[in-house]
């Protein structure tokens, strides 16, 4: 088996990236490439690796989808009492990396995270299904819990006793990933894959290419 999966290997050969191509704004630029990528039907086309620091410096990832972008950042939401939630309190940067193999594209962005205010929080809450909003009620994310059937307990109490009438739990909201730096790949053939990034100067973009 070790020697099967070491022998996986794709060839990258769909497209080049060219600077003269790329959008001199990078929010612009992932908004084409994220309409693509929904134009293509790839599925959960807005999930994200989210990749947060502890405050004794161990990094955790995670797959989130995206929930909102617009020319400030990048939005998400989740219990604030979770891993992520406690990494963030204590180091508020993290990162997001996009990946759709059909396109043989990846988005990588970096910057500062903060909390969206409530109304937005609410007004996302209020737009889940019901039984979504009753697992963010009742789901203590990151902790220990015995077993299965404690959490589908606590779900089915929650449930009979209010039904969809509740409000959003204070624990549960967005953030906001504010960017410093983007970063889009295309994959190319023998791994001299494309790599443009956007970092800020004096609070303008510029681009760079990097190497493979």
């Amino acid at each position: 088996m070790k020697e099967d999966f070491k022998k996986i290997r794709h060839e990258y050969n769909q497209k080049e990236l060219r600077k003269k191509d790329m959008h001199e704004d990078p929010f612009v630029q992932f908004e084409h490439w994220f309409k693509n990528a929904l134009e293509h039907q790839i599925p959960d086309a807005n999930a994200m690796t989210l990749s947060t620091v502890s405050k004794v410096g161990r990094p955790s990832g995670r797959i989130l989808l995206l929930k909102d972008f617009n020319e400030k950042g990048f939005c998400f939401f989740t219990n604030y009492k979770s891993r992520k939630g406690d990494d963030l309190k204590h180091n508020p940067y993290a990162s997001m990396v996009f990946f759709w193999p059909e396109l043989e594209q990846q988005i990588r962005i970096e910057g500062k995270i903060e909390k969206v205010d409530l109304a937005k929080s609410n007004e996302y809450f209020y737009d889940r299904p019901v039984g979504s909003r009753i697992a963010a009620a009742i789901s203590p994310q990151s902790q220990k819990i015995k077993n299965r059937a404690f959490l589908d307990n606590l779900y089915s109490d929650f449930k009979n006793k209010h039904e969809g009438d509740f409000p959003k739990p204070d624990f549960w909201g967005g953030y906001i990933l504010i960017p410093d730096l983007f970063e889009f790949w295309q994959g190319r053939s023998n791994r001299l894959n494309d790599r443009i990034e956007y970092f800020l100067e004096n609070s303008h973009w510029k681009t760079r290419r990097l190497a493979p």
